[in-house]
């Protein structure tokens, strides 16, 4: 759990990096309606919980340099006797102050008149431009309403800047209580992928492995998933975002599992591919141990001081020269190279080795910086996830290679001497597989 006092840490560092003349401002996530009468479970905004952990929608967080009265100010719903017999208790006002940091805090229903007041003679506002169009225009309305008053010497800021870029650049760098989290999150994760395996056998639903996946998730703790988990048996494999689980495994095929379960506000992200009935055939063993190979590089290559890109290169490397070897790519190993910078490898594996992960499954961060890609660094934390996909309607492709979809994802965070898997728990070795799900 993050402790008050790393919450506290957060703000001041982002208070520092908004200079005198800065200020700050960011919207809680609201709440969304599945139908007429129900919403969705709600999920704070990820940088609204990195700043405070406060939980509820209908909030708004200033941060204001130097103000005498207090730099934190946090707006949000006040309690409410009735309500709260419904909706169980809220932290109000005062629980505001006294449990989640703030200097002082204001009815919601006071932002309009109060928030002007907190942003004037400040020449620079933060806030998060053009991503949520209700508080784009409340902020056109709060500098209407500064450069009304401009006789009386009162001042609208003069630049309007993306919170994103300082405070996503602190998320990017996770601290030791993140890292500690990502940890268990991926600990969970990775129990529950070995539970599906044992559970896995021919006959069974996509939907039950789901079922079985967020059960054992949720007894470790991890009650949500990070995100709509995909169970895709045969040539659903194949389809990268795949999301109606819905059809019945087969035997003599694979099935791809892309799961992770969240633990307070943070993900993981976890692939595994394995027969539905515990043993590989031939054709997918070489696939499977192709794809692995090409991990094991990626994974070789995170390591601080080395480029985004170069766990990439790694896997496109062995993938290519193995799709030589198998015969899904002509032109012999003297092509490779060619073959590479024409992107034959691409009907197979079209897309990047990985993305940063944290308190969102693709979390936030630049992959470029300057115009040219970023240097891994100690704490940032990221996905390895080379993969082939062979449709079925593929006539290029061998036969006894149709259908078949492999991917393989850890989840790594960046150390001094190199990098730690955190997802390593979930088997992925072809022998370990199949004792696993044999035992």
């Amino acid at each position: 759990m993050v402790t008050r006092a790393e919450y506290r840490r957060r703000r001041r560092r982002l208070l520092a990096a908004l200079g005198p003349q800065g200020v700050a401002i960011l919207a809680a996530a609201p709440e969304r309606p599945r139908n007429r009468a129900t919403h969705y479970p709600y999920r704070q905004d990820s940088d609204f919980t990195y700043l405070t952990g406060f939980p509820e929608p209908e909030a708004l967080l200033a941060l204001i340099p130097g103000r005498k009265e207090g730099e934190v100010v946090l707006f949000c719903r006040p309690r409410d006797a009735e309500k709260e017999v419904w909706e169980g208790p809220r932290p109000g006002v005062e629980g505001a102050v006294a449990h989640y940091g703030a200097d002082e805090a204001h009815p919601i229903s006071a932002l309009d008149e109060e928030l002007p007041k907190l942003i004037a003679d400040r020449d620079q506002l933060h806030y998060p431009l053009a991503t949520d169009a209700d508080l784009d225009l409340k902020v056109m309305a709060w500098i209407q309403t500064l450069r009304a008053q401009a006789r009386t010497g009162v001042r609208a800021p003069r630049a309007l800047i993306s919170l994103d870029a300082l405070l996503h650049e602190h998320r990017l760098v996770k601290g030791k209580a993140e890292i500690k989290l990502m940890r268990r999150a991926a600990r969970v994760s990775a129990e529950a992928h070995r539970r599906v395996m044992r559970f896995c056998r021919p006959g069974r639903w996509e939907y039950e492995l789901e079922a079985e996946f967020a059960r054992a998730c949720a007894d470790g703790g991890a009650r949500f998933q990070a995100y709509p988990p995909i169970v895709g048996g045969g040539a659903n494999a194949c389809v990268l975002h795949y999301a109606d689980n819905a059809q019945r495994l087969q035997d003599g095929d694979l099935v791809l599992i892309d799961a992770g379960g969240e633990l307070d506000g943070y993900a993981a992200d976890i692939t595994r591919t394995y027969p539905v009935n515990g043993r590989f055939s031939p054709p997918q063993k070489e696939l499977y141990e192709l794809v692995l190979a090409a991990q094991a590089a990626a994974i070789a290559k995170v390591a601080p001081g080395n480029r985004w890109i170069e766990p990439h290169e790694a896997a496109v490397k062995t993938l290519t020269r193995g799709l030589v070897e198998l015969g899904l790519l002509a032109g012999g190993r003297k092509a490779v190279a060619r073959l590479i910078r024409e992107e034959a490898y691409k009907p197979y594996f079209m897309h990047r080795t990985g993305h940063w992960l944290g308190m969102d499954v693709h979390d936030v961060g630049d992959y470029k910086r300057d115009g040219d890609w970023r240097r891994f660094e100690p704490g940032m934390a990221l996905t390895v996830e080379p993969a082939l996909y062979v449709a079925k309607a593929c006539q290029e492709a061998p036969e006894r290679f149709r259908g078949i979809g492999i991917r393989i994802e850890d989840d790594l965070v960046v150390t001094p001497e190199g990098n730690e898997v955190l997802s390593r728990h979930a088997p992925k070795g072809v022998a370990e597989i199949e004792a696993w799900m044999g035992s």
